[in-house]
């Protein structure tokens, strides 16, 4: 029985903690990471102390040659819909944060190879693009 995290969850978690360290660098507060309801999970939930606003972050991590043009084409209007509904779960369990703009942001990371001093060559994650307001779920 495998007692640890997959590889694919591994790799997931380390594209969030990318994305997280580049939100806070951009000024942004991280306010939750991985939040479960009987929805699914927001991945990251931010917040731009200057203006209040609140984005709920889907980060897609992907490896070379995937077949969902690095993740954006994972995010269906089944997933948004689950995004939603997780997003208005959110909001009722913190009620204080109700009234804050919103938007749903979508973060696409990869892997580009970067050669070290002694010339080796190794895969590193990087943000690829990141999409504010990448959707409206209607």
């Amino acid at each position: 029985m495998n007692q640890g995290r997959s590889r694919t969850d591994q790799r997931g978690q380390q594209g969030e903690d990318l994305v997280a360290q580049w939100l806070q660098e951009q000024g942004w507060q991280i306010l939750q990471r991985r939040w479960r309801c009987r929805w699914g999970e927001l991945d990251l939930v931010a917040q731009q102390p200057t203006t209040g606003a609140i984005a709920f972050v889907e980060v897609k991590t992907r490896s070379p040659k995937n077949w969902d043009a690095d993740g954006l084409l994972a995010i269906t209007p089944q997933k948004q819909q689950k995004l939603w509904r997780a997003a208005q779960a959110f909001l009722v369990s913190f009620p204080e944060l109700a009234t804050c703009p919103c938007q749903f942001d979508v973060a696409l990371v990869g892997y580009r190879a970067v050669s070290s001093a002694n010339g080796a060559i190794a895969p590193s994650l990087v943000l690829q693009q990141y999409l504010p307001a990448a959707f409206s779920p209607e």
